[in-house]
């Protein structure tokens, strides 16, 4: 994986501009535990809680930006958000699986999707450049669900 400064080198190389906002963003998701996603708006927390000068929008933006250059991957979940994860060169390719009870989300790795999706791009006479499989599935946990009770009790 990249360390964050040859991340930086690299950005700037390309003519990106990176401001003190902007460095902190990274930052942020470099610190993030391997499989956390941020919205904008838990970003927004975590600039504010680390006294970072920040707007909601800015945050909305500079996610947007890193999103399109290729340090961020942009995932939907379902809701009203839209969430970000640190694309990491050295990962193996996952997907995620989403409670519909609780909310909870969960990463999972499956070469099978992978190869089919690329076979079927080629096959219909595309390239395949991002697959991004979403599981939507039940709780088995029911009630002993912590994510649920959290929710519950919250």
């Amino acid at each position: 994986m990249k360390t964050q400064e040859q991340l930086y080198l690299e950005l700037r190389a390309k003519g990106f501009r990176l401001t003190p906002q902007r460095e902190q963003v990274i930052d942020i998701f470099y610190r993030l535990p391997n499989g956390d996603h941020l919205s904008a708006e838990a970003l927004y927390n975590i600039l504010k809680h680390e006294s970072v000068d920040v707007s909601l929008a800015t945050s909305y933006r500079t996610l947007k930006l890193l999103a399109s250059v290729g340090v961020l991957r942009e995932v939907d979940f379902g809701g009203d958000q839209k969430h970000y994860e640190l694309l990491r060169a050295d990962e193996a390719p996952h997907h995620h699986l989403i409670c519909m009870d609780c909310g909870a989300t969960e990463e999972f790795e499956s070469e099978v999707f992978a190869t089919e999706a690329t076979a079927a791009a080629a096959t219909l006479g595309y390239k395949a450049v991002d697959l991004q499989v979403k599981l939507y599935a039940s709780c088995l946990k029911g009630e002993a669900c912590p994510t649920l009770k959290q929710r519950m009790n919250g």
